[in-house]
C-alpha cells in the first residue's frame, strides 16, 4: 500500500484556510493536528494574551525548552502562530489571520471541516 505524502505551504494554508471558503480535507489536517495536543492549546491560550519568547513560555507552562520549541513549530506550520525577531530574542504570537478569525467568529471557530471552542482552552 502506498501512502502519498501531502505538503501544504504555510502561506497556502493561511490563504485558503482563512479566506472564508470551506477548506479541503488536507487543509484541516494541519489545523486539527495543531489543535489536537493539550500543550499546544496551552501555548495558544498564553499567546492569545501576549507575545512571548520560548524561555518565557517554558517557564510559564513548566515545559522543557525542546518541547516548547517543537510545539511552536507545529503551530507555526499550521499558520496559527508566527514569530518575530527582536534583537537576539524571538517573540512568538498568534498569527494575524488566525487572530482575525477569532475576532470575527468569537469563541467558536468554524474551519469548515469542524468547529473549535477557543473559550475552553486548558490551563
Amino acid at each position: 500500500m502506498h501512502i502519498a505524502k501531502v505538503h501544504f505551504s504555510v502561506e497556502q494554508i493561511r490563504r485558503d484556510s482563512y479566506a472564508g471558503r470551506v477548506p479541503k480535507e488536507n487543509d484541516c489536517i494541519d489545523i486539527l493536528k495543531a489543535l489536537a495536543d493539550r500543550t499546544r492549546l496551552r501555548l495558544i491560550k498564553v499567546l492569545l494574551a501576549d507575545r512571548a519568547s520560548v524561555n518565557e513560555l517554558t517557564d510559564r507552562l513548566h515545559l522543557s525548552q525542546y518541547n516548547t520549541s517543537k510545539h511552536l513549530r507545529v503551530l507555526k506550520q499550521a499558520g496559527i502562530v508566527d514569530m518575530e525577531a527582536v534583537g537576539t530574542r524571538r517573540e512568538y504570537f498568534i498569527a494575524d489571520p488566525f487572530r482575525k478569525k477569532i475576532e470575527q467568529e468569537g469563541s467558536t471557530l468554524d474551519f469548515g471541516c469542524c468547529s473549535f471552542r477557543m473559550d475552553q482552552l486548558p490551563d
